[in-house]
């Protein structure tokens, strides 16, 4: 007999908890607003729940709102001594202009210039990244991409192989004759 009442208060208590995180979510919010087009034109967006992925507190993430042609870029091998460049370019795929508040590297070899103009809606820009190839060996670098109003920070990366400067015939010194 105390093992139907033990189990029965278990279940009644775990039918209440489960009820109650039921209730506290509640219902999800949908806004409207009025959105600007390219054309000239105002249109009527009305933004509601997604599907998409949102960071864990709830903020939009990059991905939500821009779409890179490429997450990472290998230049392959690179002489020495002689920078590389690559454009990344960064589509806003959101209804509002898209600010870009910040760019910067895992390092001071890898430098990315900033965007200082808002990105429209349906635009697409480049992010230009420098790598200036002083020191040989492989290398994996980050490039961060902060967006005004996310959290959550969009990171690409540039790969490849720095390859030493060798030589030359007409460089190399003359040996004496003994």
């Amino acid at each position: 007999m105390k093992k139907i009442v033990l189990i029965a208060t278990a279940s009644i208590f775990c039918l209440n908890v489960m009820g109650q995180a039921t209730k506290s979510e509640g219902k999800p919010k949908v806004t409207k607003e009025a959105v600007k087009t390219p054309g000239g034109d105002v249109k009527t967006v009305v933004t509601g729940p997604t599907t998409a992925a949102t960071s864990t507190d709830g903020q939009p993430t990059p991905d939500d709102v821009m779409k890179v042609n490429t997450a990472k870029h290998d230049f392959g091998k690179i002489p020495q001594g002689t920078p590389v460049t690559y454009s990344f370019e960064i589509k806003n795929t959101s209804a509002k202009p898209l600010v870009v508040e910040n760019t910067y590297a895992s390092c001071g070899c890898t430098t990315p210039e900033k965007i200082t103009e808002p990105i429209a809606p349906g635009a697409t820009t480049k992010l230009k990244v420098q790598y200036n190839a002083a020191n040989p060996g492989s290398f994996t670098k980050d490039v961060h991409i902060k967006l005004a109003g996310i959290t959550q920070e969009k990171i690409v990366q540039i790969t490849g192989e720095v390859v030493a400067a060798t030589q030359t015939p007409a460089q190399t010194p003359a040996k004496p004759n003994n």
